[in-house]
């Protein structure tokens, strides 16, 4: 493996992190919403007398606690893994600035799980009291999890000025908490709490659909309609939470959802707006099929009308964090560091002394090496987090029909990094050195086939005469 560069071909590394992290986020958001769904369950239960409840909630308890503490805590280990390598530089910076809340959320996590574990194995062997008690310790374990890591998510979107101030001076420790509790923090806190309480919902509804509406039409009707109704909260505040948050985003970055980023996706609106519009769809849709498929008709309800369900809320999920994800750009830090790891106090630095000379995975001797070498090493370190050879967003595709002078005038204007450029707003500064950049221009040329001059198309007539020999008289 050639960490810390790690080159996973088609896809690249950034969407392995996506994957990983859109399938994380439906249990562990799951795992605080649940949280909060199974105490309020039981409490109706208890006060209505309502045996038959307590038996079904039981059974969503077993499913909760193997999603949540199987599947959710191995996709979050799989989070770490993935990040450390695809951007050990980020991973770094958060590790060393948020030590305590990392040591924080751990302690949480760890009384989330036992927390869950008891309260699934002491049903029925406690007092409904205790028991109960349990439930809630367990809601209030998973929801403190969701307001540590909430402070370090927003943070790499809006790290705040006061940070800024001090980030690259080894006090930055001082401005912990106004990190923390950053421009974005509240916003981003309250959508993901409506997120928690639909994924509650849209959990249960799979659970509660596998009870025979014929034998049990009571039960299922008033589980579905229940669970259903834990949707509606995220539905009708959405809208004024997503305004709230994009009110709080930095105006260069929501200049995103309206430029046009010709080489990330073409057409009249931008990827992230095209994302956020797949969020209405979806959300637009999962409200229809709850309606008329679970509130209409909760006895009809079936586990394919739920895993529909389940399936359009991961669409939506997705979107939501891939929209997130992207009005970062060109930052993995905000204002901090770029998307390909390089610290924006260094690029200055960088193109006086050279990049390749302070990158600890490239070999010495490659600075001495052929142009190629350079260029390739350039391409890896400073193009390859976002960018594939020949996949997802391929160099291949993107540079296709561009000459060699083509190509150094785009890398001018990204190693300029001047305001009015139009890969500025989403793409970070190229550093290096002149012939650092030369290098890379050299190596992009290669993955492209070269227009043909004019001199060359003249030759080709006479060597292609002269390999087939002259026709015979």
């Amino acid at each position: 493996m050639n960490y810390p560069l790690w080159d996973v071909p088609h896809i690249g590394s950034g969407w392995v992190i996506g994957l990983i992290a859109i399938y994380h986020i439906m249990i562990s958001h799951f795992a605080v919403g649940g949280g909060l769904y199974l105490p309020m369950a039981e409490a109706k239960a208890l006060r209505e007398n309502r045996r038959d409840w307590l038996d079904m909630l039981r059974n969503h308890a077993k499913f909760f606690l193997v999603i949540t503490g199987v599947f959710g805590t191995v996709s979050g280990v799989g989070i770490w893994f993935a990040i450390g390598l695809a951007h050990p530089e980020a991973t770094s910076a958060l590790i060393h600035n948020f030590v305590f809340g990392w040591a924080m959320e751990w302690v949480f996590f760890m009384l989330e799980l036992t927390a869950a574990a008891v309260y699934y194995y002491s049903w029925g062997r406690v007092s409904d009291e205790l028991h109960l008690k349990v439930g809630w310790l367990y809601a209030i374990f998973s929801f403190l999890t969701l307001v540590i890591i909430n402070g370090i998510l927003a943070f790499m979107l809006t790290p705040g000025q006061p940070w800024l101030d001090v980030a690259g001076t080894g006090n930055e420790a001082s401005k912990f908490w106004q990190a923390f509790f950053n421009p974005t923090y509240w916003p981003n806190l309250f959508m993901r709490i409506l997120v928690c309480t639909a994924l509650a919902g849209v959990w249960a509804l799979v659970t509660y659909s596998r009870l025979d509406g014929d034998k049990f039409p009571k039960l299922k009707t008033e589980l579905v309609r229940w669970s259903a109704q834990w949707l509606i909260p995220a539905f009708a505040l959405m809208p004024l939470a997503l305004g709230w948050y994009l009110w709080c985003v930095p105006e260069s970055q929501r200049a995103l959802l309206s430029l046009g980023m010709g080489t990330i996706g073409a057409g009249l609106f931008t990827q992230v707006t095209r994302v956020a519009l797949l969020i209405v769809m979806t959300s637009a849709t999962i409200v229809g099929v709850v309606y008329f498929f679970a509130w209409r008709e909760p006895r009809e309800f079936s586990r394919g009308h739920a895993l529909s369900v389940l399936f359009l809320a991961l669409i939506a999920t997705a979107s939501g964090e891939y929209s997130r994800e992207m009005l970062r750009k060109p930052y993995v830090i905000g204002q901090h560091m770029f998307s390909n790891g390089v610290r924006v106090k260094d690029t200055a630095r960088y193109n006086e002394t050279g990049y390749l000379k302070a990158s600890l995975w490239t070999a010495p001797a490659a600075t001495g090496a052929t142009n190629l070498a350079m260029g390739q090493a350039m391409f890896r370190g400073q193009c390859m987090n976002c960018h594939t050879v020949d996949g997802y967003r391929a160099m291949k595709r993107l540079l296709a029909n561009n000459g060699r002078d083509a190509i150094e005038a785009k890398l001018k204007m990204l190693h300029d990094y001047k305001p009015d450029s139009p890969y500025h707003a989403y793409m970070p500064a190229l550093v290096g050195t002149k012939d650092e950049i030369k290098a890379l221009g050299d190596y992009l040329a290669t993955l492209v086939p070269q227009p043909t001059t004019n001199a060359t198309a003249q030759t080709q007539p006479a060597t292609a005469l002269a390999q087939t020999g002259a026709p015979g008289r």
